[in-house]
């Protein structure tokens, strides 16, 4: 379980992205990278798209050319590639099956910071159980000859009401593995008559900042025990959890955000913490799906 890492590819820029991403996290993690590419069905007279390169007949040379590629850059990686004829969520939900995560592409917008998610991408969280990535086509454009990620630090926002343990291991392994700094976000809403005009009450204030911050330095306290090498930052602070953890990982090298398993068939499957960082972060995003 878990012995590789799964890249989507489709030829564009974001999955091209999500290829170097992804290969960079099978040499940290000592792992073999799959390149994974899926398309629903071939129309009869199948015609290229300007900005994503699956033409039938191009194929074939897109996965062996971004694994040439691949291997190039990274003497050490052990990299496969596979195309699938099917609904692309499902092959992508299948292939990362037994994964240590799938990473995929994002679509970005050109004036404006965040991402487009894509109707496959949204799928694939909501489908599938592994920790799935989504990258920029923006991200780290330079070649990495040493393998390694850019040195920026890690990001993750967790809601200390309710247990987060996935997504604290993640964190912690990551942070291991890259030697890098983890900032822990918490954010909670004031009561009603604490924040509004002449009911506020700085006292209070402080007094509830305070306890928050008490309660996240006791839910890290046996993660920070575990992990005594990674230098880790804690914050716990009113205001809106999307918006703080935007403003935090502007310059960060990942930014992890969980999703609660959900088995009504309905819905998006993704709070909307998640789905607003998904959509605005400029920073790879890291979804981690946990009870």
């Amino acid at each position: 379980m878990n012995d590789l890492i799964v890249v989507g590819l489709d030829g564009s820029p974001a999955s091209d992205a999500a290829a170097r991403w992804g290969a960079r996290e099978a040499l940290l993690r000592k792992l073999p990278l799959r390149l994974v590419h899926a398309v629903d069905r071939w129309p009869p007279f199948a015609l290229p798209v300007p900005t994503i390169d699956t033409h039938p007949m191009r194929v074939p040379a897109l996965l062996s050319e971004t694994a040439d590629d691949l291997r190039t850059r990274y003497s050490e990686l052990q990299v496969s590639a596979e195309s699938f004829v099917g609904k692309p969520a499902d092959i992508l939900r299948d292939s990362a099956a037994n994964a240590h995560m799938i990473v995929l592409g994002a679509r970005g917008l050109s004036s404006v910071t965040g991402y487009v998610l894509g109707s496959v991408g949204m799928a694939v969280i909501r489908a599938t159980a592994r920790p799935v990535v989504m990258v920029r086509a923006d991200d780290d454009p330079a070649p990495h000859t040493s393998g390694r990620h850019a040195s920026h630090d890690l990001v993750v926002g967790v809601d200390i009401s309710r247990p987060c343990d996935a997504l604290l291991a993640f964190a912690f392994d990551e942070a291991v593995r890259r030697a890098c700094t983890l900032h822990i976000l918490h954010s909670w809403s004031l009561p009603p008559l604490v924040g509004h005009g002449a009911t506020y009450d700085p006292r209070v204030h402080a007094q509830l900042e305070l306890n928050a911050n008490a309660a996240l330095a006791d839910a890290l306290s046996p993660w920070r025990a575990a992990h005594p090498a990674v230098d880790v930052t804690t914050r716990a602070s009113a205001g809106h959890a999307a918006t703080d953890l935007l403003d935090s990982s502007s310059e960060a090298g990942l930014v992890i955000v969980g999703r609660r398993i959900r088995q009504s068939p309905v819905g998006t499957h993704i709070g909307p913490v998640t789905h607003a960082v998904l959509h605005h972060s400029s920073t790879p995003v890291a979804v981690i799906a946990h009870a």
